[in-house]
């Protein structure tokens, strides 16, 4: 705009065409890209759902378990406190050993908790054929029968 068109009162003319560009096609690639982006973003989050249902819905045949605490009641036995967490109608087994203060295994036994509850404490006791130093929670599985 040049001094003598603002003096003079008259409107200011339109840019020069083709020195911007096209706003027109400009709006309309962004558009498609924020359509492009909208679908991904929607596809990965029913993915995401989906996914969470799977999990859900089979987690129900998980047992889990965590040692508390263990006490050594004598050189024969060792007593170890479980949290048990499991589906309702889940039967699940866990394996506890006793081992010595140089790790060495001294005893190990199986327990089956079929309790229709979904967390159980339990104190299980463990026979050794030597003074234990610790007990270890080996681990727990849905039982075979």
């Amino acid at each position: 705009m040049s001094q003598a068109d603002s003096r003079d009162g008259t409107a200011p003319q339109s840019p020069p065409p083709g020195r911007y560009g096209d706003t027109a096609a400009r709006d309309a690639r962004a558009d498609r890209r924020l359509k492009i982006l909208g679908a991904v973003l929607g596809t990965a989050f029913l993915a995401m759902i989906g996914w969470f249902g799977y999990a859900h819905i089979t987690s129900g045949n998980e047992i889990s378990a965590e040692l508390i605490k263990f006490q050594i009641t004598s050189d024969e036995e060792v007593r170890a406190h479980l949290e048990v967490r499991k589906g309702e109608s889940v039967t699940g087994v866990c394996t506890v050993r006793a081992l010595t203060t140089d790790k060495a295994e001294v005893g190990r036994r199986e327990f089956t908790f079929d309790q229709p509850v979904k967390r159980l404490d339990e104190i299980v006791s463990i026979r050794t054929t030597a003074r234990a130093g610790s007990a270890q929670l080996i681990g727990c599985r849905p039982s075979d029968r």
